[in-house]
């Protein structure tokens, strides 16, 4: 139990139903659906789309969403893939002639945007009151405006030269980022989403959105029929074990694997036993990110381009991964795949009062994605296609219809079969090593699911070891002796929600406090 004399934050205790995301109006959004009737879905469609308004640098139409979904009176996972593909047009040879990665901000980079073809579907299979009711509150709050919080300011600053043509003019503010407590609008957007209500996905794949759509992509190889192509898929989780649970992670093309993989190389080490915030867990968890995320750089790719989707699983390779790890030394980074990082995603969680849990994730990958926004309508572009390795023969290299390797992850976690607690992390490459720490910290540490998401955060990428200023200063010491570059983070490293499910059927709910968000429930 955390130290009530010093800063921090409760759990949510509810019984009816909880929602725990990044920003107050999204969660609330989702209560009252709850409230009104709906179910987990129908609140999670809400808040998700909200979030597009609420934090539009992080989300958005324009990009892409992964769910996990457990219906009611049952403890079966179903895993739903609403993400983009690349145009048909796409040329892996013509873009290595211009260089060796897409361009973060070209039109390359846009995939199609997959995420309202993925709310289409979950709503169908699984809401209670259909896609125009879930529409609502953000068609609402994109007429009415959103004060813009505190958190989505500083990002906004951060990312405010990514915005280009059109989308200076839908994202600024008399040309400026707004402040903290300015009303963001987009009545573009609410227009879209009133059409998508009335006529369900077609309004946003075909006709005058989609043409909209596609001008924002002028200079890239999409085509006006690449739209209406547009699917949400329907599939099974992969799944592993650590320590007492089971964790549930969305197959590839999503990096879930990497996720399953990690925890398994962390398994191999008597975690519980070492200081939380030491040299010697962070040190092991470093060199274990290192080595899994190598393999995923290696293997992961769209499922349809990999020999075996679950290759990552393979018995053994998690202990011959372990056996590498040098505890008095820390490894060379290892080689990887030139890969675009990204930190702009919003994640959330529901359970509703019949037991229906839902896990989503929503993104348009960098901070404004590709900077690119649809003329009328204001549609900001993610820029996904970014993802794409132009490595010749690589399993993840670009081309016509691939599915780029994607870095976000919804999450589950198992206890004896029964699903205890949908939960996941924001941060774009982080996320797999976010949900291996946020498991240790519960199972390893007897942290609740609050004090799990606020405990301090590494992550080891390109050859430097980022920890939270929250690190004992003799840790930072310690690493740097085992060759280690410590370094501080460029921001707070990812933002987290989780609801536990109680076998009594308590829901406990947490939300990060790097983020503007919390947990509501009723």
């Amino acid at each position: 139990m955390r130290n009530f004399e010093y800063p921090g934050r409760s759990p949510v205790l509810a019984t009816n139903g909880l929602c725990a995301t990044s920003h107050p109006l999204a969660a609330q959004a989702a209560v009252e659906m709850l409230k009104s009737g709906g179910n987990a879905v129908d609140a999670g469609i809400a808040a998700a789309v909200l979030l597009g308004f609420c934090e539009p640098q992080s989300t958005g139409i324009g990009g892409d969403c992964f769910a996990l979904v457990k219906p009611a009176g049952s403890n079966e996972i179903h895993a739903l893939n609403g993400s983009g593909r690349a145009p048909s047009g796409v040329d892996a040879d013509a873009l290595r002639a211009e260089g060796d990665a897409i361009s973060l901000t070209s039109p390359h980079s846009v995939t199609l945007p997959g995420a309202i073809a993925g709310f289409a579907a979950l709503s169908e299979r699984y809401g209670r009151k259909g896609l125009a009711a879930s529409l609502a509150p953000a068609i609402h709050y994109a007429e009415e405006g959103i004060p813009v919080a505190p958190r989505v300011v500083r990002d906004w600053q951060a990312a405010e030269a990514t915005l280009q043509g059109a989308a200076r003019e839908h994202y600024l503010m008399g040309g400026k980022v707004p402040e903290v407590g300015q009303v963001f609008r987009a009545p573009g957007q609410a227009e879209v989403l009133r059409r998508i209500a009335k006529d369900g996905p077609k309004a946003f794949y075909e006709g005058e959105v989609a043409e909209d759509m596609l001008a924002a992509c002028a200079g890239g190889s999409h085509a006006l029929e690449d739209f209406g192509t547009v699917t949400a898929d329907w599939g099974s989780p992969l799944t592993g074990p650590y320590r007492s649970r089971e964790i549930a992670e969305h197959p590839p093309n999503g990096q879930g694997a990497a996720a399953l993989l990690l925890a398994a190389i962390l398994a191999e080490f008597d975690i519980a036993a070492m200081d939380p915030l030491g040299p010697e867990r962070t040190h092991i968890e470093a060199e274990a990110i290192k080595l899994a995320y190598d393999a995923r750089n290696r293997l992961m790719a769209d499922p349809a381009a990999m020999k075996d989707p679950a290759a990552l699983l393979r018995p053994g390779l998690a202990q011959e991964l372990a056996a590498l790890i040098d505890p008095k030394r820390a490894m060379a980074q290892v080689t990887s795949v030139t890969e675009a990082v990204h930190r702009d995603t919003v994640y959330l969680c529901v359970v509703d009062r019949d037991g229906m849990a839902l896990s989503l994730i929503y993104s348009v990958f960098h901070s404004f994605g590709s900077g690119l926004a649809s003329p009328k309508f204001g549609i900001l572009m993610q820029n996904r296609g970014a993802g794409f390795t132009l490595e010749k023969g690589h399993p993840n290299e670009v081309g016509p219809g691939k599915r780029p390797m994607h870095t976000i992850i919804p999450g589950m976690m198992l206890e004896q079969g029964r699903v205890e607690m949908p939960f996941g992390v924001m941060g774009g490459q982080y996320q797999a090593a976010g949900h291996a720490r946020f498991a240790s910290n519960m199972l390893d540490f007897g942290m609740d699911p609050q004090e799990a998401i606020d405990f301090p955060r590494l992550f080891a990428e390109k050859g430097e070891l980022q920890l939270e200023a929250p690190f004992p200063e003799a840790t930072r010491a310690a690493l740097a002796d085992l060759g280690h570059k410590v370094v501080p983070p460029p921001t707070p490293i990812g933002g987290a929600q989780a609801i536990r499910i109680t076998a009594d059927g308590v829901l406990i709910g947490a939300s990060d406090p790097r983020k503007d968000g919390c947990a509501i429930g009723y």
